[in-house]
């Protein structure tokens, strides 16, 4: 182990989450018996523009980057560099995977023995306040300078790093990061032990994939490495025929297990893998719909559906969506028989509610009437709240985010948890777009449930609404916009 190489490593990208993260600038330093011997250090053209916020941070810009090498030109000798190397770095799983996928870009895999020097750090070094590098570096005496620069923070970890080998002289600690267990060593025949070794032990999703690397499963795991061990355990038929066809493993981090639910359902929308039984076909949902009838009266009904449609509100279960129409006949006095709550009826006489003024007996004129479910349509419009659920982050220094805009799944990000955001907008440069379908606003509607809103932080924004509604919601009261706060998707 004392003739083993090092590669000391860090990585500035554009931001944006793993799969769209692309590289800004690379340092790498190999160790050998804990003397450098090699440094490699350049600005990577990521072929995107670099948001306004990451330049804030690493004060790299797109002028900077505009004549530096493109990946591919630099990918052979990032490969030699670290061929036979361990590759070491300060929250090692963002370092690696970014550049992990770099390379699948261009059709390579790249795949590494990896340290990190936050795990190494908190063993060796316990009882920290901190662990990021700035503090931990401050906490130890280690010169930092130039953060947030790839050769600045590259340095800095390079002497932390030396200091972890000196109090591991004997590569105990080491090799048991390094180790795969030995439940592992057993695994399907086109398996290597390393793409085991490889996986982390937090949550996100993991794709097994076969010999022409098409998806054939996808799954989310709290805990990504034992979930997917267990699959090569299970001595059912399905999980056999998997492994014996299973050839690579594909993982993504998501820090949380609810991104990783997201993700996972994207990953079946978009895979269709053929083990994956749940998640192909949307169940149904109840749609709270309205139309205008030959009286010109303005009716509301239910739909059961599995198709996305437009709607006023959308209920996974028929009794949701029956309880919300029951609330809004009692709370605009509406008339149960023109809300669908009753049938084969001249006039309504429902076993509840009696607060019908009179549109089905004609005592009620159909404008008057009409206003009311106007009224009754911008309220649920108004629970179609903006805002953002705040998750734990791939690691300690970010946070996990999904934003939901006027009642629609918009996607997840990751975001630093130093950054300021106070705005909507803040988000946006962070965000990974994803599809909002059956299965996300079900995902979501049951955290919601679950969880109830202590991580929900909620933003003023006008969601697009028809006409009438804006029309009706300048009629309303102030007190009947108050006092609607709730997201009718996840009623």
């Amino acid at each position: 182990m004392k003739d083993q190489l090092f590669a000391v490593i860090d990585v500035e990208t554009t931001g944006g989450g793993i799969n769209g993260n692309r590289l800004t600038e690379i340092c790498i330093v190999l160790l050998k018996d804990s003397v450098i011997i090699d440094k490699f250090t350049s600005l990577i053209n990521p072929e995107k523009e670099i948001p306004r916020q990451i330049t804030a941070l690493t004060g790299i810009d797109n002028a900077m980057v505009e004549d530096a090498p493109k990946f591919h030109e630099v990918a052979g000798k990032i490969e030699e560099l670290t061929r036979d190397a361990i590759f070491v770095a300060h929250n090692v799983n963002f370092d690696y995977n970014v550049l992990r996928n770099e390379f699948r870009e261009l059709g390579y895999e790249y795949n590494r023995k990896k340290l990190c020097t936050v795990r190494l750090s908190r063993k060796l070094i316990p009882g920290l306040f901190s662990y990021s590098l700035g503090r931990l570096c401050d906490s130890i005496n280690i010169p930092i300078s130039n953060r947030h620069r790839a050769e600045g923070d590259t340095d800095a970890t390079v002497i932390l790093f030396q200091r972890l080998l000196s109090l591991d002289d004997d590569f105990k600690v080491i090799n048991s990061f390094l180790h795969v267990r030995s439940r592992q060593a057993t695994l399907p025949p086109h398996i290597e032990a390393e793409q085991i070794q490889e996986l982390p032990e937090s949550p996100g999703i993991y794709l097994f994939k076969d010999r022409q690397h098409k998806v054939i499963y996808a799954g989310k795991a709290i805990n990504i490495k034992k979930r997917v061990v267990s699959h090569f355990y299970d001595r059912m038929s399905k999980e056999y025929n998997l492994g014996q066809q299973t050839y690579h493993i594909d993982h993504e981090t998501t820090g949380n297990e609810l991104i990783a639910l997201l993700l996972e359902a994207e990953c079946i929308r978009k895979y269709y893998p053929k083990f994956n039984r749940a998640q192909k076909r949307p169940g149904p949902v109840y749609q709270i719909v309205s139309y205008t009838n030959q009286r010109g009266i303005l009716q509301l009904a239910l739909e059961k559906t599995t198709k996305k449609r437009e709607s006023i509100g959308t209920f996974y279960s028929r009794t949701l969506a029956q309880e919300k129409l029951e609330y809004l006949c009692r709370e605009f006095k509406l008339c149960p028989k023109y809300c669908s709550l009753q049938s084969n009826v001249e006039e309504c006489s429902h076993y509840s509610i009696v607060s019908c003024e009179g549109i089905c007996s004609g005592k009620e004129p159909v404008h008057a009437y009409n206003k009311k479910v106007k009224a009754a349509i911008a309220s649920l419009v108004e629970e179609s709240s903006t805002f953002v659920i705040r998750e734990k982050g791939r690691h300690f220094e970010e946070e996990a985010f999904v934003l939901v805009k006027s009642g629609q799944y918009q996607g997840f990000g990751f975001i630093d948890t130093d950054a300021q955001v106070s705005r909507i907008d803040d988000y946006e440069p962070f965000l990974k777009r994803q599809p909002a379908t059956y299965y996300t606003h079900k995902i979501l509607s049951n955290y919601l449930r679950k969880q109830g809103k202590p991580k929900v932080i909620f933003f003023e924004e006008e969601p697009e609404v028809p006409q009438q509604v804006n029309t009706a919601r300048a009629e309303m009261n102030a007190a009947i916009l108050a006092s609607h706060g709730t997201l009718s998707l996840f009623s």
